[in-house]
């Protein structure tokens, strides 16, 4: 298991001493540092990481600011990093997994560490579990030749409202409450969350490949292992899209009808 995380810390020092900690650590990544609560909005909405460590504290924004703009049941594992105590019980009241004070030990972080790991897992299991069963009922109870899916979108694009045809749709991307339609150069936002839209495409052209992504397998090109567990589809566009396990699998299973 490869964890993705965010370190989110105003202070330089606090930053690199974390890092360090962290790379003695051969299946923790650190993808972004972040130096105030801004910016880790815009990071975890740009690519959604699997474990955050989020200091309280920080210019411009609290943590607990940045779990607001979020939304607790979006954020990644998170392990709240200060040098104060008596925040302890409000980070917890936010489903916080840890609670570290600075400066960090190393025993502690490792046992930190342990937790996130199995958190991460059991919600990689839960939601494999979930997509296996959407694709099963999909395919038991409401197969392709008997339902009728959408042909077009309605999508409201500043003073009109667009139709888009669902076949020029590449990929579509999710963004909080929305959809993103991505249609070559052009992107509309739908107002539907991702999983909901998931349910209603048809599931031999439309697959989720990953929580955050949908491809139209039609516009897919190359499909690329990265290990065991991650991947990528390359769009005839050239777009690279991330792809999970389930997703890769779900893919081939689409690409074989």
């Amino acid at each position: 298991m490869r964890l993705r995380a965010i370190i989110a810390d105003d202070e330089p020092l606090a930053r690199e001493r974390l890092r360090l900690l962290l790379s003695g650590d051969d299946e923790v990544e650190v993808a972004a540092e972040c130096r105030n609560g801004r910016e880790v909005v815009q990071a975890l909405r740009a690519n959604p990481a699997d474990v955050l460590f989020l200091d309280i504290q920080m210019p411009g924004s609290t943590g607990f600011d940045v779990v607001e703009q979020i939304g607790a049941s979006r954020m990644p594992v998170t392990v709240f990093v200060t040098a104060h105590n008596h925040y302890a019980l409000k980070a917890f009241e936010v489903h916080a997994l840890d609670y570290l004070t600075k400066p960090i030990e190393p025993e502690r972080l490792q046992a930190t560490l342990v937790r996130v790991k199995e958190r991460v897992a059991s919600k990689t299991a839960l939601m494999a579990q979930e997509q296996l069963k959407s694709i099963f009922e999909n395919l038991t109870q409401n197969s392709p030749a008997q339902r009728k899916f959408p042909q077009r979108f309605l999508v409201h694009n500043g003073t009109k409202d667009v139709l888009v045809a669902v076949d020029e749709v590449e990929w579509i991307e999710a963004a909080d409450y929305y959809s993103c339609l991505h249609v070559g150069t052009k992107s509309f936002l739908l107002r539907e969350p991702i999983k909901q839209l998931a349910a209603s495409l048809d599931p031999v052209r439309f697959v989720r490949v990953h929580r955050s992504a949908i491809v139209n397998i039609n516009h897919v090109r190359e499909i690329v292992r990265e290990g065991r567990t991650e991947g990528a589809v390359v769009l005839h566009s050239g777009h690279r899209l991330r792809m999970s396990k389930l997703g890769w699998q779900t893919l081939l299973a689409a690409t074989r009808n």
